[in-house]
């Protein structure tokens, strides 16, 4: 990358990713509403793509609205400082293909509890791995997967891929 490159990202980088997402968001909302609705219950396939959809448009908004502010009044919109840590990018892109790759074998409860567990560990910042904020965060995701998992099977009425357990 060449140094002009560089500084044309750190410029401009906010606001191409807060447009690209803005595009995406809105086309994932109309995807979502031709979808077919459910004739059973009021919660059909357009449900979670709609949320994401609309989660993402706000975000990126809110994104959006906060760096065409600073470019306006001259602010620097990222720091001259590059903080990226491409080892947790990596490490989380490769825990998220294997938990996808696993979800159906294996089931929803055992392959997002040991998905979780390793992802706040990757993400968590290096003074936060003690003995104690693991235990902490494997108690989260316990209490969380569960409620996931009783909210979709009972709430909503989904089946979550039961893999090896089954009840």
């Amino acid at each position: 990358m060449k140094e002009g490159d560089d500084v044309f990202l750190k410029k401009f980088g906010d606001l191409i990713v807060s447009i690209f997402y803005t595009i995406v968001s809105v086309a994932m909302l109309i995807l979502a509403s031709m979808l077919p609705k459910s004739k059973v219950m009021a919660i059909g396939p357009d449900f979670m793509p709609t949320v994401i959809g609309i989660l993402t448009l706000v975000l990126s908004v809110i994104l959006l609205i906060q760096t065409i502010a600073k470019l306006r009044k001259g602010e620097e919109v990222t720091g001259e400082k590059d903080n990226s840590d491409y080892k947790r990018v990596v490490a989380s892109l490769v825990l998220a293909t294997i938990y996808v790759n696993i979800l159906m074998p294996v089931g929803f409860i055992i392959s997002t509890l040991l998905y979780l567990v390793l992802q706040i560990t990757v993400l968590a910042p290096d003074d936060k791995r003690t003995k104690k904020d693991l235990i902490k965060y494997a108690i989260i995701t316990v209490v969380f997967t569960l409620v996931v998992y009783f909210l979709f099977r009972y709430g909503f009425k989904i089946i979550l891929p039961q893999g090896i357990l089954k009840f």
